[in-house]
C-alpha cells in the first residue's frame, strides 16, 4: 500500500470526522459527528492551534491519523506530548504504520524539548496494548475520570 504521512489539511476534515467516529465505535464510546468538523477546524487551524494532527494519506483518502497536544507535567516540570488519538483503518493495521506515526511523534517531541509522550487506551484494547508494549511503552494503572460541565 502506498501512503504518505503529512499534517492534516482542512480538506481532510470530513474524512477525519468519519475516522473519529470509527475510532469511538472501536473503543465502544458514544460519538456524535455533529459540529465536529467546525470544532476540529478551529482547534487545528487557528493561529495558535490547540490540537495537532498527522494523517496517513493514500492517493484517494486518509486511512488513519494521530492527534496530539503539548501539555506540561508538574512532576517533571517540563513539557510532554499527549497523544490523544491513534487510529488506523482495519486494512492498514499490522503494516508498521502505527510505529512510524509514533516515531514521527518522538521526532516532534525531541524538536520541542518534550520529556516524553503520554497516552491511554482502554484495557480491552489488547492489540494496541501489545503494540505499545512492543515499542517500549510502559503502562500505568490509573482510572480516568470525566466530569461533564
Amino acid at each position: 500500500m502506498e501512503y504518505s504521512i503529512r499534517n492534516c489539511e482542512v480538506s481532510d476534515l470530513p474524512k477525519l470526522v468519519v475516522l473519529c467516529q470509527k475510532h469511538a465505535e472501536y473503543e465502544k464510546a458514544a460519538y456524535s459527528p455533529e459540529g465536529k468538523e467546525e470544532g476540529l477546524k478551529k482547534a487545528l487551524f487557528d493561529e495558535n492551534p490547540k490540537l495537532h494532527c498527522l494523517v496517513v494519506a493514500t492517493k484517494e483518502t486518509i486511512v488513519g491519523y494521530v492527534s496530539y497536544t503539548f501539555d506540561f507535567s508538574t512532576w517533571n516540570a517540563a513539557t510532554f506530548i499527549y497523544m490523544d488519538c491513534l487510529f488506523l483503518e482495519e486494512e492498514t493495521r499490522g503494516l508498521g504504520i502505527g510505529e512510524i506515526l509514533i516515531e514521527k511523534l518522538k521526532q516532534i517531541g525531541t524538536e520541542k524539548n518534550c520529556v516524553n509522550i503520554q497516552w491511554q487506551t482502554p484495557e480491552f484494547n489488547e492489540r494496541a496494548i501489545k503494540f505499545y508494549n512492543r515499542i517500549g511503552g510502559k503502562g500505568k494503572d490509573k482510572v480516568r475520570f470525566t466530569l461533564d460541565l
